[in-house]
């Protein structure tokens, strides 16, 4: 499985692996940047665990993660994935996103999404593609629900957080056949 490169005019996509994952560590370093997340991020040796977790996923063929490249700022913005991806059911997971507080609200996570959901239903040729998002995250949660995707329903003290906190996950998700219709909605002005 070779990974795609996604680009548009705003974004590029390319695999995240040990060889490019340093760019990420100034961003990783932001305080609550994954607060919502059972991930550990923030020192230089969890960052590269992070890292090396994708790495196996993308050499098992189960995930295929990604470093973000805003081209608008010309600058590396943080991390995404497709993961959890079950190649027999046509199902995967987008997530495992961070970008710095700098990108949050410019854009940047709209354009991602599309390529990313783009590649999904279009070239992988997918059924359905989720998004896991712990119940506190409203934010995230928002950000999911305006690109379309429905709330399946709400897993129950299902994820143990770094705190010992066990959360509740929100399991949204699109179908295939849902896609035509927002991308044309929702993505228009991006085609």
């Amino acid at each position: 499985m070779k990974a795609p490169t996604l680009e548009n005019h705003r974004v590029k996509l390319s695999l995240l692996d040990l060889s490019n994952y340093k760019h990420l560590w100034p961003i990783a370093q932001q305080p609550d940047l994954i607060q919502f997340s059972p991930s550990k991020i923030d020192t230089p040796d969890d960052l590269k665990t992070y890292v090396q977790t994708a790495v196996d996923g993308y050499d098992h063929k189960t995930t295929i993660p990604f470093i973000i490249f805003d081209k608008q700022s010309n600058t590396y913005a943080g991390s995404t994935r497709f993961g959890l991806i079950n190649w027999k059911n046509k199902v995967l997971h987008i997530g495992w996103t961070w970008i710095g507080s700098e990108f949050q609200g410019s854009g940047l996570n709209a354009n991602m999404k599309f390529l990313m959901l783009r590649y999904a239903f279009e070239v992988m040729d997918f059924d359905k593609v989720e998004f896991r998002i712990d119940e506190r995250n409203i934010k995230s949660r928002k950000a999911v629900e305006k690109l379309g995707a429905t709330l399946e329903g709400i897993l129950r003290k299902d994820t143990l957080m770094l705190d010992g906190f066990k959360r509740n996950t929100c399991c949204y998700g699109i179908l295939k056949d849902e896609w035509a219709g927002i991308k044309h909605t929702v993505f228009a002005e991006y085609l």
